[in-house]
């Protein structure tokens, strides 16, 4: 008896651990735990929703242009991202830290984006804040060049091409943020990492940037410490 209680009592406590090891962001119905950021709607409210729900998955239409952006601030954590483009292979992207609003063309909110775009999936791109790579003048161009915001060389070239699976199939994208540091991985291949990053903690937003794209999960864990 005493030995079927302490199996319970271990197996409960397991359970709460998961449990407040990690948590979705997206619970399969709703968009709680968010709210939209989307210019156009300042001059027509009624205009169509950039974010919907549609058969249990979290879905970007691309336009109205726009984020969506949590209403929590995060940090030291591993996001686990599913999603495919659900017609023609486009753009979008994970922003990460994010915190002033419209701060780029009036748009983007000041943040790191890790791009989402067809075949240039886990590139980095500095929206007012930065991050430093090895190898950068290959990644970003000459020196001189380098900036987060206007026409500056915002993008960081991911480490490796050919890691996005054929249209129409799932892809994974993880994300961890520990400290100053960024890493990515896209279906399980290291594709880029960063450091010395101007920013540890913020929101975490999805784009609405002109393709449809589901989302089937969207998995926070925190961390406390660096993965190997």
């Amino acid at each position: 008896m005493k030995k079927s209680i302490l199996i319970l009592t271990l197996t409960i406590l397991i359970s709460t651990s998961i449990t407040f090891a990690q948590k979705s962001l997206f619970d399969g119905k709703s968009l709680a735990g968010w709210h939209s950021d989307v210019p156009a709607k300042d001059k027509d409210p009624n205009i169509k929703p950039s974010f919907i729900i549609r058969d249990g998955m979290l879905v970007s239409l691309g336009d109205p242009r726009g984020h969506l952006i949590t209403d929590a601030i995060y940090q030291n954590y591993r996001l686990e991202v599913e999603y495919r483009f659900a017609g023609k292979p486009g753009n979008c992207g994970v922003l990460v830290h994010a915190s002033t609003p419209r701060a780029l063309y009036g748009m983007f909110p000041k943040s790191l984006e890790v791009q989402m775009q067809h075949q240039d999936a886990g590139d980095f791109w500095c929206i007012e804040e930065d991050i430093t790579v090895p190898d950068m003048e290959a990644r970003r161009g000459p020196k001189d060049t380098w900036g987060v915001n206007g026409n500056k060389a915002r993008r960081i070239k991911n480490l490796t091409d050919g890691t996005e699976k054929p249209l129409g199939e799932w892809n994974t994208m993880v994300i961890e943020c520990y400290k100053n540091n960024v890493k990515v991985w896209v279906n399980g291949v290291l594709v880029n990492e960063g450091t010395n990053c101007t920013v540890d903690k913020g929101q975490i937003a999805l784009q609405a940037e002109g393709s449809e794209v589901e989302f089937k999960k969207l998995m926070l864990k925190p961390i406390k410490k660096l993965s190997k």
